[in-house]
């Protein structure tokens, strides 16, 4: 047993008694924090998965949902589930690809940019990717898909010869390498802080889906969005493993099942705006085009290279998913 899950255990055995005095009526409740505005639709769908939860435990168990970074900040929010601070919560699961690089699985540049082939990809990694979360304590209850990634620019952008030394917002170690290889300079900031970081000039580019764009209303700071559908990355609702296992198996099923279907109707809300954003974008004043041909050439090299990084740190498992996914 690692330091950690002895801390969790002990931090988690109030929310153990609280399961246990559900028997005598007492419904148990659980905060949920999620990193992203509250208009945002994982936000939303995660709404929609605690009533479903609700309803589907007859009450037993009570989320509450706390958006935006409100209660702990995106960085924070896995830590606070391993620990017994919170049951429950939601985050972006290559954000902790620097701890467990096979959890980057979804950040592989050019391998999986449609909707379906991402789905694909995701049911051959599932088993790996809950083994992985296992180990640190976790257990996923459900994941959804951001729309495909493309770059945020404040000028024109035909090659890398027009990003050097521009400051860049990074979310996870891929999104600082595509950086670095661009000659740009990658910077750490949650979405909740993107738009003071544009404001004041600490990033001035970045990588992410139509959706980030548009709830943060770059068109404000920024020129230019570049259609590259580089990947389509996943958040996971993700539950400390010994909270988890002092549940019931009738309480177990009605999570699951709220978490199933939540994840299906995350997934088809995910495909049904990523049009929307990029109208949006262009609506507000945004250069929305695909990328030219040079620039996308330099990023496909760019994910090439990366793909053979992670396979090197993630080993004989990342090798078997991209294996099982190719063999599909």
């Amino acid at each position: 047993m690692t330091k950690l899950t002895k801390f969790a255990g002990a931090a988690v055995l109030g929310a153990l008694g609280t399961t246990a005095a559900f028997a005598g009526g007492h419904a148990q409740k659980w905060d949920m924090p999620m990193a992203y505005a509250a208009t945002n639709y994982h936000s939303e769908q995660g709404v929609i998965f605690a009533d479903k939860v609700r309803e589907y435990t007859e009450g037993a168990i009570d989320i509450t949902v706390h958006a935006g970074g409100s209660l702990f900040g995106g960085g924070d929010i896995k830590r606070a589930i391993q620990t017994g601070q919170v049951p429950i919560g939601e985050r972006f699961m290559s954000a902790h690809a620097n701890e467990a690089p096979l959890l980057g699985w979804d950040n592989l540049p050019f391998l999986a940019t449609t909707y379906e082939d991402n789905a694909k990809l995701w049911s051959v990694a599932k088993d790996t990717v809950n083994a992985q979360l296992a180990d640190l304590n976790l257990v996923a209850l459900y994941t959804c898909p951001w729309p495909g990634q493309g770059f945020y620019f404040n000028k024109e952008v035909s090659s890398s010869a027009d990003t050097q030394g521009v400051k860049f917002r990074s979310y996870n170690s891929a999104t600082a390498t595509f950086a670095e290889e661009l000659g740009m300079i990658p910077v750490q900031i949650e979405a909740a802080e993107l738009s003071q970081a544009l404001a004041t000039g600490v990033a001035s580019a970045f990588i992410s889906s139509g959706s980030t764009g548009y709830d943060r209303k770059v068109w404000e700071h920024l020129s230019h969005y570049y259609k590259v559908n580089a990947w389509l990355p996943r958040n996971y609702v993700m539950v400390n493993s010994q909270v988890w296992d002092g549940l019931d198996d009738a309480t177990k099923a009605g999570i699951q099942k709220a978490a199933d279907e939540t994840a299906a109707s995350c997934a088809a809300k995910s495909a049904e705006l990523s049009n929307f954003y990029f109208e949006e974008l262009a609506k507000n004043g945004m250069s929305v085009e695909d990328a030219g041909a040079d620039f996308l050439a330099e990023l496909e090299t760019i994910g090439a290279k990366m793909t053979a990084e992670w396979l090197e740190t993630a080993g004989a498992d990342g090798q078997a998913i991209l294996d099982a996914y190719k063999a599909q």
